[in-house]
């Protein structure tokens, strides 16, 4: 059942993904960049639904309280996020209350119809090649996003890390960015990659724990010492909610 499953949803994916991105094309020569990130994210929230009702990944917030808090206190906030899946980006867009901005490497700009469309939202692509140039692009097209009222995104362990892994090195990339923008930064623990792996065809029926840490300040601190607090709070969370975890039965 899962086999089949996991079939009919990547045939979805294969069906809607490019109608729905020939309907951005179509429509964002007319809305403004915020209205544009809405209309891009129908896309995760109709795939999030798929996935809960074909394959049957449901998901619960932790913590909430403190993205609501983040809210109403209108700072600039960065989420630095536990990345196990593919499944959080799309979650993030259809689920958190303030457009996202990603930081990601130029060439998903070049995947056919997902791609194209991201190349006409107002995210943070970058050129992996030009070094240190590289984060002063980041830090210059972020402050312009959040000073749009979005909310910046980043994956500090820089790729998907498959479960049961050994802890990997933060890169201090996302909080160096907190400190030079005096941003916010959330943490968050998740355990997508148990129901939804990594590079995975299957993808398997059960809960999804994501939990949001209280805010974290990036004042009077250094990046190492901020992308070190991130980091023990995550990994914390992560051997707490792993314990509590379940996969459901095929």
């Amino acid at each position: 059942m899962t086999l089949i499953r996991s079939l009919l949803f990547l045939v979805y994916l294969i069906v809607y993904t490019p109608l729905h991105a020939v309907f951005c094309f179509i429509t964002f020569p007319f809305l403004n960049p915020h209205r544009r990130f809405w209309v891009a994210a129908a896309w995760t929230k109709i795939t999030l639904w798929v996935a809960s009702w074909l394959v049957g990944i449901r998901w619960k917030y932790e913590g909430w309280e403190h993205v609501e808090a983040a809210v109403a206190s209108n700072k600039p906030i960065v989420l630095l996020s536990k990345h196990q899946s593919a499944w959080e980006t799309l979650a993030f867009p259809a689920t958190m209350p303030r457009p996202l901005c990603y930081v990601f490497k130029r060439e998903l700009l070049y995947v056919p119809f997902f791609g194209w469309a991201l190349g006409m939202l107002k995210m943070v692509h970058i050129n992996r090649k030009d070094g240190a140039n590289a984060f002063a692009s980041v830090a210059r097209q972020g402050k312009e996003r959040m000073a749009d009222g979005a909310w910046m995104i980043m994956f500090p362990e820089g790729t998907r890390t498959p479960v049961g892994a050994p802890n990997p090195r933060y890169k201090s990339g996302g909080a160096r960015f907190a400190v030079d923008t005096g941003a916010w930064v959330l943490p968050i623990a998740l355990n997508s990659g148990r129901l939804w792996p990594r590079n995975a065809f299957l993808k398997h029926p059960g809960l999804i724990t994501v939990s949001v840490g209280p805010a974290i300040s990036s004042a009077g601190k250094t990046s190492d010492q901020l992308n070190r607090e991130v980091q023990t709070w995550i990994e914390t969370e992560m051997r707490r909610i792993d314990a509590d975890s379940y996969r459901e039965p095929a």
